[in-house]
């Protein structure tokens, strides 16, 4: 059974996530969850804590699904470094979360609309984002690619700019685009024999 505060949460994120955070009022959030006032200051001294909350449960559930999705389609690192972009078109078509569509990169949304570096959500998005970073470089060096970090930051360059031409032109063929792409950057990157 799930708890007040873990309701709260996800229902906090799946508002903040389709309707932004700073448009989503805690009263919208306390509707829709149906816990009171009191219950939530009960968990959360302010709106700011509820947010972090809703990112650092995103961060989890993203990394998990997208790491899972990636190791049930290879077991090759090249391979399942490339699965990253098959698992983002299947996010991009909204299939990849249930009840949830694609409304872009909730950290990319985070982070645009707590521009501050020190703000805690920028953080958190900058947190999770290195977290995605360090896993394909970990492939990388798995695979044996020369500069496994380097070819890591470009691959997930090319996943960030995919996440953002499928939400902002309405275009899930981006992850292959970007899959072709990183084909490339791995092919550059491998060790002469």
């Amino acid at each position: 059974m799930t708890s007040r505060r873990d309701h709260l949460v996800e229902t906090a994120l799946h508002l903040f996530y389709q309707n932004g955070f700073n448009a989503t009022g805690i009263d919208k959030v306390l509707a829709e969850s149906g816990v009171a006032k009191m219950t939530l200051y009960k968990h959360f001294r302010s709106k700011d804590e509820l947010i972090l909350a809703a990112l650092q449960l995103r961060d989890e559930r993203f990394r998990n699904w997208l790491m899972t999705e990636m190791e049930k389609a290879a077991t090759n690192p090249v391979d399942r470094l490339l699965a990253m972009f098959d698992a983002l078109e299947v996010w991009f078509t909204g299939k990849a979360f249930k009840g949830l569509g694609f409304c872009g990169c909730a950290f990319i949304n985070a982070a645009g609309e707590f521009s501050e570096h020190s703000h805690p959500a920028h953080r958190v998005a900058a947190e999770h984002k290195t977290r995605v970073v360090e896993y394909l470089s970990k492939l990388c060096a798995e695979a044996g690619l020369v500069n496994p970090s380097g070819v890591a930051e470009k691959l997930a360059l090319l996943k960030e700019g995919a996440i953002v031409t499928a939400h902002v032109r309405g275009m899930p063929e981006a992850a292959g685009l970007a899959k072709e792409m990183a084909r490339q950057v791995i092919i550059a990157s491998q060790s002469p024999e």
